[in-house]
Parts: C-alpha cells; sequence; structure tokens
C-alpha cells in the first residue's frame, strides 16, 4: 500500500529530526527546508569529493575543486530554501493584508504573463488574488448597503430603537429622539424600563396601542423583532405613529356613511314634508273640495310608505351595525352550496362542481352571504337574459368559490362595498357590505371584478380550511 501525501511528509520530517537531533518545535519551516536541501545534496558532494582526493590531482587542483563543489552545493541549498520561503512570506504578507482589510495588494503574475495552469504555486497567488477582489467587492458592497441604511434610518419618520440582551438602548434614529424629546447621546446607555419604553419590549407584537411619551403622545402600531449582531441577541423596536392615519381614514368613512345616511333620509322626508304641507294648506280652506278624502287618503299613504322605507333603512343599519360573532361548525361546501343554488326560483343556477371540500364555519352566516352572492347574479343577469354558474375548488389550505353571471358588469367598482349605496330599485345597499363583512370574521375575503372571458360579474370567495 503506497503512502498518503500526508504520511510521506511526516516520514521526511521524522528522518529530519533524527538526523539534526532536534525535536520540530525548535527548528523553524525555513531551517527544516535548508536542513533536507543539504542533506539531498550531500551524498552527490561527498561522492564528488572523495572522487576529486582520490584521483592524484595537485593539491591546488583538490582544493580549489573542493571550494567549488562545497560552494555549490550550499548555495545550491540556500537558492532551494530562499525559492520555498519566498513566496510563503508573500503569501503571509497578503493574507495579513486581507486580515486588515486592505485589499489593494496583489500577488505578482510570473513574468507578466499569468501562471500556468499546471504551476500550483502560480495558482495559489491567482486564488488569493480574486479572494482579494471578492472580499474587495464585498467590502464595497456592504459599506454602500450601510450607508444606505443610515440614510434611511436618519430620514424615515418611524422611530426604531435597538436594544442588547440587558434591554440596553444601543442605537436610535432621528424619529426616536424626538419621539423621546432627548438626542441620542443621553438615550444611549440607558435602560427601556428608564425611557419608558419597557411594555413595549414585553407586550405582544404587532399590534395598536395607545401610548404617552415626552415627545407625543397618540396610537402607535408597535413592532418587535429579534436579531444577532457579533453572536449576541438583540431586539429591533419599530414604533409608528399611526393616529393621523386613522383619524383621516375614520373622517373618511363617516364621510361616506353621512352622505349616504343623508340621502336616503332626505329622499323620505322631502315627500312627506311636501305632502304634508299640501295636506295642511287644504285643512286651511274654509270651504273642502268635493275629492278632499282621496287627497288625504293618498297623501297619508305617501307618507307611510317613505316612513316604512325610512323604517327599513334604520333596521338595515343596525342589523349591518350589530352583526354576530361567528359560532364556528363544520360545514360540507358541496351540499351547502346547492341547497342554496336550489332558494333561487327566478332562474336555473348553474353548478361547477368542485371536490367535498370540509371547513369550519358559521353555517348561518355562510349561508345568507352565499344567498347574497346568488341573489345579485341573478338580478344582474335576468337583465340581460343571461345566466349565474357557482362553482368551487380547494386551493391548498384555501376554500374558493366563485358566481359568475352573463350581466352588465360592473361600471362603479368603487361604490360596491359603501354601505347603502344601492343601484336596485328598492336595494337596500347593505348586501355587499354584509357578506364582506362575514368573510373577513372568518379569515376571508371577498372580492368582486368584472369577467375576461365575457360580458358580466365575478364574486370571488376566499376562505381558509
Amino acid at each position: 500500500m503506497s503512502a498518503t501525501p500526508a504520511e510521506s511528509a511526516e516520514v521526511h520530517a521524522a528522518a529530519l529530526d533524527a538526523i539534526v537531533g532536534h525535536p520540530p518545535s525548535r527548528l523553524r519551516f525555513d531551517q527544516r527546508i535548508l536542513l533536507l536541501a543539504l542533506i539531498a545534496g550531500f551524498p552527490a558532494s561527498l561522492v564528488a569529493l572523495i572522487l576529486l582526493w582520490t584521483g592524484g590531482y595537485s593539491p591546488k587542483v583538490e582544493w580549489t575543486l573542493t571550494v567549488v563543489v562545497v560552494g555549490v552545493w550550499v548555495g545550491c541549498s540556500f537558492s532551494v530554501r530562499h525559492r520555498v520561503v519566498l513566496p510563503l512570506q508573500t503569501l503571509s504578507n497578503l493574507l495579513a493584508a486581507l486580515r486588515e482589510s486592505d485589499f489593494s495588494i496583489r500577488a505578482r503574475k510570473a513574468s507578466g504573463r499569468g501562471a500556468p495552469h499546471d504551476d500550483p504555486l502560480g495558482a495559489v497567488m491567482l486564488e488569493v488574488n480574486e479572494l482579494a477582489s471578492t472580499l474587495h467587492d464585498q467590502r464595497l458592497g456592504a459599506l454602500e448597503a450601510s450607508a444606505l441604511l443610515r440614510t434611511v434610518m436618519v430620514e424615515i419618520d418611524v422611530a426604531v430603537f435597538t436594544f442588547d440582551g440587558l434591554q440596553t438602548l444601543r442605537l436610535v434614529n432621528r424619529a426616536g429622539e424626538r419621539l423621546l424629546a432627548k438626542p441620542a447621546d443621553e438615550l444611549l446607555g440607558r435602560s427601556a424600563a428608564s425611557l419608558g419604553l419597557s411594555a413595549c419590549l414585553d407586550d405582544a407584537s404587532p399590534r395598536i396601542a395607545d401610548a404617552t411619551f415626552p415627545g407625543g403622545a397618540g396610537r402607535y402600531e408597535v413592532r418587535r423583532t429579534t436579531f444577532r449582531q457579533e453572536g449576541r441577541p438583540h431586539q429591533l423596536l419599530v414604533l409608528a405613529d399611526v393616529s393621523r392615519p386613522l383619524r383621516d381614514e375614520e373622517r373618511q368613512a363617516w364621510q361616506r356613511l353621512i352622505r349616504v345616511i343623508g340621502h336616503e333620509i332626505n329622499n323620505s322626508l322631502a315627500p312627506i314634508k311636501s305632502i304634508a304641507g299640501s295636506l295642511e294648506s287644504m285643512l286651511a280652506r274654509d270651504t273642502m273640495p268635493h275629492d278632499w278624502n282621496e287627497d288625504m287618503r293618498r297623501g297619508l299613504t305617501v307618507i307611510a310608505a317613505r316612513s316604512d322605507s325610512l323604517s327599513r333603512f334604520t333596521t338595515a343599519y343596525a342589523r349591518l351595525a350589530k352583526l354576530p360573532a361567528p359560532r364556528v361548525d363544520t360545514i360540507h361546501t358541496s351540499a351547502l352550496v346547492r341547497r342554496v343554488a336550489g332558494v333561487e326560483t327566478r332562474l336555473a343556477v348553474r353548478i361547477d362542481a368542485g371536490p367535498d371540500v370540509t371547513i369550519r364555519a358559521d353555517p348561518d352566516q355562510l349561508e345568507q352571504l352565499l344567498i347574497n352572492l346568488i341573489r345579485n347574479g341573478a338580478d344582474a343577469a335576468m337583465q340581460t337574459g343571461g345566466g349565474v354558474t357557482v362553482g368551487w375548488k380547494r386551493d391548498g389550505h384555501t376554500f374558493e368559490l366563485w358566481v359568475d353571471d352573463e350581466g352588465t358588469g360592473l361600471t362603479n367598482a368603487g361604490n360596491l362595498f359603501v354601505p347603502f349605496f344601492t343601484t336596485k330599485p328598492g336595494g337596500s345597499g347593505i348586501g355587499l357590505v354584509l357578506s364582506r363583512q362575514i368573510a373577513e370574521a372568518h379569515g376571508g375575503t371577498l372580492t368582486l371584478e368584472n369577467r375576461s372571458d365575457r360580458r358580466g360579474c365575478r364574486a370571488y370567495l376566499r376562505l381558509p380550511i
């Protein structure tokens, strides 16, 4: 069995130690190389000297050739030592420069033409040069990314804090300084408790919380995550003031709601006021017209009808505002869809059957949602003489159901989910809003969009399984 290179090196080292008589720890690498070169040239030099001194030459020739042989032997040994040690010193200097993050130094290529592919030492030099170039590019990219991160941290209007494992503040941006009303020099090194941020590090994340800080009070979105720096755990805390966006959204929602409610109330009160004024003026006459009974009856009928309409409107609003929490139960979707599709009697609802998926949901609320979607689809399809198709499928952990109609499609999708907005005579305007609330209460979504394959609309319901 042939010895491996490592075993051969150990054998040569042991032989060298035995000849020199010193343990390996007392000789440097260059000394070991020099001794090995001297030992390698010693037999040839010895034979040459023996032949020289026994060949009958004159003493002058013998001493001259002896000096030459010994000089060549020792000179070649030191040359071997130099040729081995010099590249290692070069590599050592290159690696030291890389360790000091100096990536400008490169190993000189042999003869300026690059090292041959079969030259091991040249290949090592080339790899070190490539390593230096790679580290230089990575260092430059890291510096650019760090500069970008610092710029974003300074300019972003969100308070960012970094705490170490002992909840000591290690980093804060400009927004954090404004929130705590102190410069970074006075904040760094302080504990989260002294800064009033300990609750933000201990409670759940993410969440919306009302908080008061030296720099202001309001509603904040609190997000917390953990990361490691130099092998030690740290916490990143982000506080975003959501008071103004929430107020803007709330104001816009109230404006939309008041606009719709005001429109509906005015539609009911205006005719009531007009008819009441007409009846009052008629009763104020000295002589009543012969058909005053009929006029009185017709006016009171209109007043009663508009009052009933206003009562239905307020009842619908109460129904929308007081949607109860879902009572979850096991539902077989195939049976539910077929049962709801059979409720629509104005036209035959086609069923594009999918797998029988079992989900956990409120049966009554989900049935009401499907009734609303199929009824809306039927209303649209009856205007054009088209049909309605219901289908469903399972996509991973999601149950997907769609209701396709062949109506005129959507003309103003922005008002679909505005409460009490309707384009149908006698409609309440809460069907789609209520349906979306039911879907979101079950962790799902409800969307409406125009069909791409033909004229009509598609209602798409997604629920988690």
